[in-house]
């Protein structure tokens, strides 16, 4: 969207318009401003004054009534430009950092994350898991089944095992495959699939110029199993039924689009990923999302770290009419919270 700059009395009547209209969810009419504003502003100067915000495409005026309600374009405004954070105190903070340092396996502390920001915001909660890529490969181990058939046990992340079964040249005994699996034990150990897709890659040239042939087989056979990336990325979700509730989404249609969203899982993904690399909080206002079962809902998404590393992205998912004073740091915070307790575990 276009830059638009607003005088100072309009960015006043159009926060002060968005405000109401967050808290009451009704069209807002120039006698309430005036008499709210505290500006000693006529019914016609605000009228005026809409007029120019409903010209500009921030306002508009539902067909039932000569009230005014925020566009998407002037929810950006909003969001961008005039809207005062409303962060959690500190007895709040607390009360979130003690949920979440009760939780110790990693998956609980997402599951419990999203259960967190939904039951906070009363809206669904997301919080997507870590990309194949960004877990750590713990160990390999190899089992011979005969018939040149090898299979290959692989532990991934702190409880993703993986079996997979093999064909090679030919038929391997159990000490040469405890050799090559100490070998790439080794070499991968503790490396993220990410990085060790790049190892395999320089020792499987380093190796062949050596021409030790059975360490190759062990190089090739875990390219075969990491090398893949097929695996698709998945979120928890809790608190979707919560959106029942608003009336801007309650709509059957609508409902019926969202959830078959939440259970199809690809497109959020899509969006959710998207933002991965964000350094702060990324928001989607309706058809900003790109994805027209959003059109009537607002996203607001944070990264989640561990070590310094993003691996994933937590948010929740809720009406255009959201209260963003508040949404937003606590999507920030249970993020950083997320984090910090991802580290500890």
């Amino acid at each position: 969207m276009a830059e638009i700059s607003l005088n100072e009395r309009a960015q006043y009547l159009l926060r002060a318009l968005i405000d109401r209209y967050i808290a009451e969810g009704v069209p807002v009419g120039s006698g309430t401003l005036a008499k709210e504003s505290g500006l000693e502003l006529s019914s016609a100067t605000v009228r005026n004054v809409l007029a120019d915000l409903e010209d500009l495409g921030l306002i508009t005026s539902p067909h039932t009534s000569a009230g005014r309600v925020p566009t998407v374009q002037g929810y950006r405004v909003f969001v961008d430009s005039l809207l005062t954070l409303q962060p959690p105190d500190d007895l709040q903070v607390g009360q979130l950092k003690s949920r979440l340092d009760r939780v110790r396996d990693s998956g609980s502390l997402m599951q419990s994350a999203s259960h967190i920001i939904a039951g906070i915001t009363q809206m669904a909660g997301i919080v997507t898991l870590p990309r194949r890529d960004q877990t750590r490969v713990k160990h390999i181990e190899f089992m011979p089944l005969g018939e040149k058939r090898v299979l290959v046990i692989l532990v991934i992340g702190a409880d993703d095992v993986q079996n997979r079964v093999i064909t090679t040249d030919r038929d391997y005994q159990r000490d040469e495959l405890q050799r090559a699996a100490n070998y790439l034990n080794d070499k991968l150990a503790g490396r993220s699939v990410a990085d060790v897709k790049q190892v395999l890659v320089q020792e499987l040239e380093l190796t062949k110029r050596q021409m030790d042939q059975l360490m190759v087989t062990a190089l090739e056979m875990a390219r075969q199993i990491l090398g893949r990336d097929d695996t698709p990325g998945d979120y928890v979700l809790s608190g979707e039924v919560q959106l029942m509730t608003y009336q801007d989404i309650s709509d059957v249609a609508k409902l019926r689009d969202l959830f078959e969203a939440f259970n199809e899982k690809r497109d959020i993904l899509t969006l959710f990923d998207s933002v991965l690399q964000a350094e702060r909080v990324q928001i989607f206002i309706g058809e900003e999302s790109g994805y027209a079962p959003l059109g009537n809902c607002s996203v607001v998404t944070s990264p989640y770290y561990i070590n310094g590393k993003v691996m994933g992205v937590l948010g929740i998912i809720g009406p255009t009419r959201m209260n963003y004073r508040r949404v937003i740091p606590v999507v920030d915070i249970t993020a950083k919270l997320l984090s910090a307790a991802l580290k500890q575990e």
